[in-house]
Protein backbone atom coordinates (compact mmCIF):
# COMPACT_ATOMS: atom_id res chain seq x y z
CA UNK A 1 0.00 0.00 0.00
CA UNK A 2 1.40 3.18 -0.88
CA UNK A 3 2.13 5.99 1.75
CA UNK A 4 -0.92 8.26 0.01
CA UNK A 5 -3.68 5.30 0.76
CA UNK A 6 -1.68 4.93 3.95
CA UNK A 7 -2.12 8.63 4.62
CA UNK A 8 -5.78 8.64 3.88
CA UNK A 9 -6.91 5.64 5.13
CA UNK A 10 -8.44 4.77 1.89
CA UNK A 11 -7.57 3.39 -1.57
CA UNK A 12 -10.52 6.01 -3.66
CA UNK A 13 -9.47 8.53 -5.55
CA UNK A 14 -13.25 9.79 -5.10
CA UNK A 15 -12.64 10.07 -1.41
CA UNK A 16 -9.56 11.93 -1.98
CA UNK A 17 -11.07 14.23 -4.55
CA UNK A 18 -14.06 15.02 -1.84
CA UNK A 19 -11.65 15.64 0.51
CA UNK A 20 -9.64 18.46 -1.88
CA UNK A 21 -12.79 20.04 -2.72
CA UNK A 22 -14.20 20.43 0.89
CA UNK A 23 -10.90 21.62 1.77
CA UNK A 24 -10.76 24.30 -0.91
CA UNK A 25 -14.17 25.27 0.14
CA UNK A 26 -13.15 25.86 3.75
CA UNK A 27 -9.76 27.55 2.79
CA UNK A 28 -11.71 30.28 0.91
CA UNK A 29 -13.16 33.68 2.75
CA UNK A 30 -15.83 32.51 4.44
CA UNK A 31 -19.15 34.22 3.47
CA UNK A 32 -22.88 33.34 3.12
CA UNK A 33 -22.53 30.63 -0.04
CA UNK A 34 -19.90 28.99 2.42
CA UNK A 35 -22.27 28.91 5.39
CA UNK A 36 -25.25 27.59 3.02
CA UNK A 37 -23.12 24.63 2.43
CA UNK A 38 -22.12 23.76 5.44
CA UNK A 39 -24.72 20.86 5.62
CA UNK A 40 -23.23 18.65 2.48
CA UNK A 41 -19.72 19.33 3.87
CA UNK A 42 -20.61 17.98 7.40
CA UNK A 43 -22.25 14.75 5.04
CA UNK A 44 -18.99 15.01 3.49
CA UNK A 45 -17.20 14.69 6.31
CA UNK A 46 -19.42 11.43 7.56
CA UNK A 47 -18.60 9.63 4.16
CA UNK A 48 -14.48 10.20 4.95
CA UNK A 49 -12.22 8.30 6.89
CA UNK A 50 -11.49 9.59 10.28
CA UNK A 51 -8.09 11.22 9.27
CA UNK A 52 -9.97 13.54 6.69
CA UNK A 53 -13.57 13.07 8.42
CA UNK A 54 -12.18 14.47 11.72
CA UNK A 55 -10.90 17.95 10.91
CA UNK A 56 -13.37 17.92 8.16
CA UNK A 57 -16.36 17.80 10.95
CA UNK A 58 -14.70 20.17 13.26
CA UNK A 59 -14.31 22.71 11.23
CA UNK A 60 -17.53 23.07 10.12
CA UNK A 61 -18.80 22.57 13.02
CA UNK A 62 -17.03 25.58 14.22
CA UNK A 63 -18.20 27.45 11.65
CA UNK A 64 -21.50 26.89 12.09
CA UNK A 65 -21.59 28.14 15.80
CA UNK A 66 -19.67 31.28 14.89
CA UNK A 67 -20.84 34.83 13.69
CA UNK A 68 -20.00 35.17 10.09
CA UNK A 69 -18.63 38.64 10.50
CA UNK A 70 -16.29 36.98 13.49
CA UNK A 71 -14.91 34.06 10.97
CA UNK A 72 -14.54 37.11 8.35
CA UNK A 73 -12.29 38.97 10.87
CA UNK A 74 -10.62 35.31 12.44
CA UNK A 75 -9.79 34.64 8.37
CA UNK A 76 -8.15 38.24 7.89
CA UNK A 77 -6.21 38.18 10.80
CA UNK A 78 -5.02 34.80 10.29
CA UNK A 79 -4.02 34.52 6.66
CA UNK A 80 -3.85 38.09 5.50
CA UNK A 81 -1.54 39.76 7.98
CA UNK A 82 0.59 36.77 9.21
CA UNK A 83 3.28 35.63 6.86
CA UNK A 84 3.98 32.13 8.08
CA UNK A 85 0.30 31.64 7.70
CA UNK A 86 0.49 32.92 3.61
CA UNK A 87 -1.47 30.33 1.87
CA UNK A 88 0.20 31.09 -1.44
CA UNK A 89 2.30 28.09 -1.75
CA UNK A 90 5.43 29.61 -3.92
CA UNK A 91 5.38 32.42 -1.19
CA UNK A 92 7.24 30.62 1.65
CA UNK A 93 9.84 29.31 -0.54
CA UNK A 94 10.79 32.92 -3.22
CA UNK A 95 8.69 35.72 -1.11
CA UNK A 96 8.00 38.07 -3.76
CA UNK A 97 11.24 38.02 -5.46
CA UNK A 98 11.72 37.32 -9.45
CA UNK A 99 12.28 33.16 -8.71
CA UNK A 100 8.22 33.26 -7.78
CA UNK A 101 7.12 33.99 -10.74
CA UNK A 102 8.46 30.94 -12.55
CA UNK A 103 7.35 28.57 -9.96
CA UNK A 104 3.67 30.73 -10.35
CA UNK A 105 3.71 29.73 -13.76
CA UNK A 106 4.20 26.19 -13.54
CA UNK A 107 0.72 25.79 -11.51
CA UNK A 108 -0.27 27.59 -14.42
CA UNK A 109 0.93 25.67 -17.27
CA UNK A 110 -0.43 22.66 -15.47
CA UNK A 111 -4.16 24.22 -14.87
CA UNK A 112 -4.37 24.86 -18.74
CA UNK A 113 -2.71 21.26 -19.21
CA UNK A 114 -5.67 20.13 -17.84
CA UNK A 115 -8.41 22.52 -19.70
CA UNK A 116 -9.31 24.90 -17.33
CA UNK A 117 -9.43 28.11 -17.89
CA UNK A 118 -7.54 31.53 -16.16
CA UNK A 119 -9.65 33.74 -13.92
CA UNK A 120 -7.77 37.08 -13.35
CA UNK A 121 -7.60 38.79 -9.87
CA UNK A 122 -6.37 35.57 -8.35
CA UNK A 123 -2.46 33.90 -7.99
CA UNK A 124 -3.05 30.42 -9.32
CA UNK A 125 -0.84 29.07 -6.07
CA UNK A 126 -3.51 29.93 -3.53
CA UNK A 127 -4.05 26.95 -1.46
CA UNK A 128 -8.01 26.56 -2.06
CA UNK A 129 -7.37 27.04 -5.75
CA UNK A 130 -4.60 24.24 -5.66
CA UNK A 131 -7.36 22.30 -4.15
CA UNK A 132 -9.96 22.73 -6.57
CA UNK A 133 -7.85 21.97 -8.73
CA UNK A 134 -6.70 18.61 -7.62
CA UNK A 135 -10.50 18.08 -7.27
CA UNK A 136 -12.26 18.70 -10.65
CA UNK A 137 -9.09 19.28 -12.84
CA UNK A 138 -6.01 16.70 -12.55
CA UNK A 139 -5.72 14.82 -9.24
CA UNK A 140 -2.30 13.76 -9.91
CA UNK A 141 -1.06 17.17 -11.43
CA UNK A 142 -2.64 18.61 -8.17
CA UNK A 143 -0.61 16.69 -5.61
CA UNK A 144 2.48 16.77 -7.21
CA UNK A 145 2.08 20.85 -7.08
CA UNK A 146 0.80 20.30 -3.26
CA UNK A 147 4.19 17.50 -2.63
CA UNK A 148 6.34 20.21 -5.12
CA UNK A 149 4.98 22.70 -1.90
CA UNK A 150 5.01 20.72 1.11
CA UNK A 151 7.58 22.72 3.05
CA UNK A 152 5.44 25.33 2.58
CA UNK A 153 2.58 23.60 3.70
CA UNK A 154 3.83 22.01 6.68
CA UNK A 155 4.87 25.63 7.68
CA UNK A 156 1.51 27.08 7.53
CA UNK A 157 0.53 24.06 9.61
CA UNK A 158 2.86 25.09 12.40
CA UNK A 159 1.63 28.53 12.51
CA UNK A 160 -1.76 27.67 12.14
CA UNK A 161 -1.05 25.13 15.39
CA UNK A 162 0.67 27.92 17.13
CA UNK A 163 -2.15 30.39 16.92
CA UNK A 164 -4.32 28.09 18.18
CA UNK A 165 -6.15 28.47 14.80
CA UNK A 166 -9.65 26.79 13.58
CA UNK A 167 -8.16 26.57 9.97
CA UNK A 168 -5.66 24.21 11.06
CA UNK A 169 -7.87 22.07 10.61
CA UNK A 170 -8.79 22.36 7.04
CA UNK A 171 -5.10 22.07 6.59
CA UNK A 172 -4.83 18.76 8.22
CA UNK A 173 -7.40 17.84 5.90
CA UNK A 174 -5.17 18.61 2.99
CA UNK A 175 -2.61 16.95 4.56
CA UNK A 176 -4.44 13.17 4.78
CA UNK A 177 -4.78 12.66 0.99
CA UNK A 178 -0.89 13.25 0.90
CA UNK A 179 1.62 11.07 2.10
CA UNK A 180 3.11 10.83 5.23
CA UNK A 181 5.72 14.56 5.02
CA UNK A 182 9.67 13.85 4.40
CA UNK A 183 12.11 14.99 7.21
CA UNK A 184 13.64 17.09 4.66
CA UNK A 185 10.42 19.05 4.14
CA UNK A 186 9.68 19.19 8.05
CA UNK A 187 13.48 20.44 8.25
CA UNK A 188 13.02 23.13 5.38
CA UNK A 189 9.62 24.14 6.95
CA UNK A 190 11.66 24.91 10.33
CA UNK A 191 14.63 26.74 8.46
CA UNK A 192 11.32 28.73 6.65
CA UNK A 193 10.20 29.50 10.48
CA UNK A 194 13.60 30.75 11.33
CA UNK A 195 14.61 33.12 7.95
CA UNK A 196 11.15 34.02 6.67
CA UNK A 197 10.68 33.90 2.93
CA UNK A 198 13.12 35.87 0.80
CA UNK A 199 12.97 39.76 1.17
CA UNK A 200 13.61 40.88 -2.73
CA UNK A 201 10.10 43.03 -3.38
CA UNK A 202 9.51 43.62 -7.13
CA UNK A 203 6.13 43.43 -7.12
CA UNK A 204 4.31 41.41 -9.05
CA UNK A 205 4.65 42.80 -12.91
CA UNK A 206 8.09 40.47 -13.53
CA UNK A 207 5.74 37.32 -12.93
CA UNK A 208 4.29 37.76 -16.09
CA UNK A 209 0.82 39.22 -17.91
CA UNK A 210 -2.08 39.52 -16.07
CA UNK A 211 -4.01 36.62 -18.07
CA UNK A 212 -0.84 34.26 -17.44
CA UNK A 213 -0.66 34.49 -13.68
CA UNK A 214 -4.11 34.32 -12.77
CA UNK A 215 -5.53 31.21 -11.06
CA UNK A 216 -7.53 28.70 -13.06
CA UNK A 217 -11.26 27.60 -12.91
CA UNK A 218 -13.78 25.73 -14.79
Amino acid sequence: MSLLRRSLGTTTDTERCMALQAASLLLGFPDEELLSRLPLLDAVARRLPGPAGAPLTRLVEHLGRTDLHVAQCAYVDTFDLRRRCCLFLTYHAYGDTRKRGMALLKFTHAYKAAGWRLVPDELPDHLAVVCEFAATGSLAAGLGLLAEHRAGLELTRLALAESGSPWLDAVDLVRAVLPEVAPRDLDRAMELARTGPPEEEVGLEPFGPPEQMGSARR
